[in-house]
């Protein structure tokens, strides 16, 4: 409409004079302008000076500014301006365009699919296609994951698994860099998930001089839409684990509706829970629990029922592949003195076949008690002195025992084994434990999540009520019921358990999952705290008689509350351990024909990159076929090794890391993938605008969207790129003109009469 009014006016669109120049063809503009400005402004002056009694200052000022505004207009006029603007010459120019070929222009935002725009306008018999025909020599592409020229839009399917605009952009302009290009169209919702640098593909198309015109297509919010936006899960598992997973849920059109979230082992549902959805456009994070029992490559489906009127239904699933593993995981528990504590710990994870506790506990000095040891030289002189003996265990427990039990080498290597080993770390409250142990000023201050604090008096002692905080009530180690009320009713109901070491804050960065407080304390206490270190993570459980929680009298027999904490804090502890060789992949799920980055890191046993090593992937297809390559160090990182392969099919894909030792190749660590066609286009799915407009402007171009397109062929003939002619337009005959002299000399004569000089 502004347009249209413009062009009205003005004689052209916007776009012309944007594209253009204003010049004058008289040479002389000013003195002519001179002369008539004194022939007719002395008599108008003269005559005001007779009625100079009729008349004020003002009535004065007004009338002369009104024929001066007159006098200019026609001086312009005179002066013959003319507009100058480069425009292409018919059929020596070529226009490239885009159309998006994705799944996402299956989406009927507007009353009809996205992709019926496409399908009717770049189509022969169309006013677009053939105003563009018209003007340029046209070439059609069709661009999802890659790009492939097209005769018409009709022949365009829409099922691409992903929109590769920056790859498209890139490839197009490659292929018409010899032949005079005016500029590309490019009609599309703007998602752009491929693996191209779209500011880098811009960036080119700017330094060529290619102007890029977009058409954005859908709508920038949906009206009734529900999306499962993210699913944090982790990536391996032992069996039997009990999960707290974040969901991430956005929604427009659903305020505060209660929709179900289903949780789903290979079709067997595990868990469901109802959620209240929350304002429009504003992020929820959900929090659902449950427990992994299947050994192997587990595909868990995270989904929200489609609700009434959806416009989108492929985003309220998630997938998430988790490696559940059915492997013993060993736990150092260093105690310092003998306490019920030791015994009680062992027994809560004696039953659990993924959980390997190896105790040492100091009873005197140099006296040792080894339990579940492998064999008799194991731990003999007490706690490790290497790097390669303690690397072998996933988690380290420290109980009371004091820092300068160990050398200043062992403390370091306590420090290295979360950092640079990626284990875990929980140490245990206790008179020698903490600030009370001299761990202050240590390596292992470093790691710990909490505070050291001046330490009290020696006889500092204090009973507290454990609760749980806010992070604490959905933890997956202290949720100790399915049901997230349940599990913090039940933890009031505890009895009260002791403390020795003052510890009130946690470092920055960490988590307090528990609190404590009692009779006598200022501020709470700091009960379980959780923190990532390096490759690892630490805890600090600064309480010394968890025990109790089992034995005490108010605590039923069959009571199973201490037995499932330690599990599921041992668990946690080890969750994630990196071996000495790991496997990093893009993503969980790929779709086939899309070319899949391995990365593997290769330690040696102390956990030391190594850079020599001949390592090779072994790829196992869902047919049970094998693809073997070798892996080249990448030289940007120590230990990292990395190679392409493009998966041809759907399902399962195992991925095995070999090293050599000598002459044979032995596996070291594997993964899995899994290969589907992704929904990915589902995702984010509203038009883009804002990313539109930025391509355009900041190529030369001009942004449309279905209501204005129609302009595109008549504006895209004003360039300067490809073969051009430079044009030259009067616009002495604009209605804008003749309009303004009218209306100065009709609002003059008005004011006049209105003031009675006339």
């Amino acid at each position: 409409m502004i347009d249209a009014l413009v062009a009205f006016l003005f004689k052209f669109r916007p776009v012309v004079f944007e594209r253009g120049d204003i010049g004058f063809l008289t040479p002389w503009p000013w003195l002519l302008g001179g002369i008539l400005a004194v022939a007719v402004a002395v008599p108008t002056v003269l005559r005001y000076r007779r009625v100079r009694a009729r008349t004020t200052r003002r009535d004065r000022v007004v009338l002369s500014v009104l024929r001066i505004a007159a006098l200019t207009v026609l001086l312009f006029s005179l002066a013959r301006p003319v507009l100058v603007v480069s425009t292409v010459v018919p059929q020596q120019n070529f226009v490239g365009v885009l159309l998006d070929d994705s799944r996402s222009m299956q989406i009927a935002d507007g009353g009809s699919p996205r992709s019926r725009f496409i399908q009717e306008q770049f189509s022969p018999g169309h006013p677009l296609y053939d105003g563009l025909a018209e003007r340029f020599r046209v070439r059609l592409y069709r661009f999802a994951g890659a790009v492939e020229p097209v005769e018409d839009g009709a022949a365009l399917g829409f099922a691409g698994s992903r929109s590769d605009l920056a790859g498209a952009l890139d490839r197009v302009r490659a292929e018409l860099s010899a032949v005079p290009l005016a500029g590309l169209v490019v009609a599309t919702d703007g998602v752009d998930n491929g693996s191209g640098n779209l500011d880098e593909a811009v960036l080119a198309l700017r330094a060529s001089g290619v102007p890029v015109h977009t058409i954005g297509l859908g709508r920038e919010v949906f009206s009734r839409d529900i999306e499962l936006t993210r699913v944090n899960t982790p990536r391996r598992v032992l069996k039997g684990t009990s999960l707290v997973v974040d969901l991430l849920i956005t929604q427009h059109g659903y305020d505060g509706r209660d929709v179900p979230v289903i949780v789903e082992d290979d079709g067997r549902i595990v868990a469901s829970q109802q959620v209240t959805l929350a304002d429009a456009g504003q992020a929820a994070t959900v929090r659902v629990h449950f427990t992994v029992t299947e050994v192997g490559p587990r595909q868990f489906t995270f989904r929200v029922p489609p609700q009434d009127e959806e416009l989108v239904e492929q985003n309220n699933v998630q997938h998430a592949l988790i490696v559940v593993e059915d492997r013993r995981e060993r736990i150092l528990y260093f105690e310092g003195e003998p306490r019920f504590e030791v015994a009680f710990t062992r027994r809560a994870v004696l039953d659990d076949p993924n959980l390997h506790l190896v105790v040492l506990n100091r009873t005197a000095e140099n006296k040792y008690l080894r339990l579940g040891v492998d064999d008799s030289l194991q731990l003999i002189t007490g706690f490790p002195t290497t790097r390669e003996e303690l690397f072998t265990y996933s988690g380290l427990i420290l109980g009371s025992v004091e820092a300068s039990y160990f050398t200043h080498d062992q403390l370091r290597m306590i420090a290295d084994f979360v950092g640079e080993r990626g284990g875990g770390l929980l140490m245990l409250g206790g008179r020698r434990a903490f600030a009370e142990g001299g761990y202050a000023g240590t390596p292992v201050e470093d790691v710990l999540p909490v505070v050291l604090e001046q330490p009290e008096p020696s006889d500092f002692f204090a009973e507290v009520v454990v609760t749980p905080t806010p992070s604490g009530r959905t933890h997956p180690v202290t949720r100790i019921d399915d049901d997230e009320a349940v599990s913090a009713e039940r933890w009031t109901r505890l009895p009260a358990v002791s403390i020795v070491n003052t510890v009130t804050r946690v470092k920055p960065g960490a988590t307090a999952l528990l609190k404590g407080e009692g009779d006598g304390l200022v501020d709470p206490q700091v009960v379980l705290a959780v923190e990532r270190y390096g490759r690892g993570r630490a805890l600090a459980l600064p309480i010394q008689d968890t025990w109790i929680w089992q034995m005490h009298a108010d605590v039923p027999i069959e009571d199973q509350t201490h037995e499932t904490f330690w599990r599921q804090l041992l668990r946690f502890l080890v969750s994630g351990t990196p071996d000495r060789v790991s496997i990093a992949l893009p993503s969980d799920a790929v779709a086939p024909g899309e070319p899949v980055r391995l990365l593997a890191e290769v330690d040696d046993d102390r956990y030391l990159r190594v850079n020599n090593s001949d390592v090779r992937t072994r790829v196992t297809t869902p047919t049970g076929e094998e693809w073997v390559a070798p892996m080249e160090w990448t030289v940007q990182r120590d230990g990292e090794y990395a190679t392409t392969f493009v998966p041809d099919g759907t399902g399962l894909y195992r991925i095995a890391v070999e090293t050599r030792d000598g002459g044979t190749y032995t596996e070291q660590a594997s993964t899995w993938l899994n290969v589907a066609d992704a929904a990915r286009e589902f995702y984010d799915a509203e038009m883009r605008a804002s990313l539109l407009r930025r391509v355009s402007e900041e190529t030369g171009g001009r942004y449309y969207d279905p209501t204005s397109v129609a302009a595109l062929p008549e504006e895209m003939q004003y360039t300067e790129s490809g073969a051009t002619v430079v044009e030259q337009h009067e616009l002495r005959d604009m209605p804008i003109l003749l309009l303004l002299v009218l209306g100065a000399l009709s609002f003059e004569w008005g004011y006049r009469r209105w003031r009675g000089l006339v």
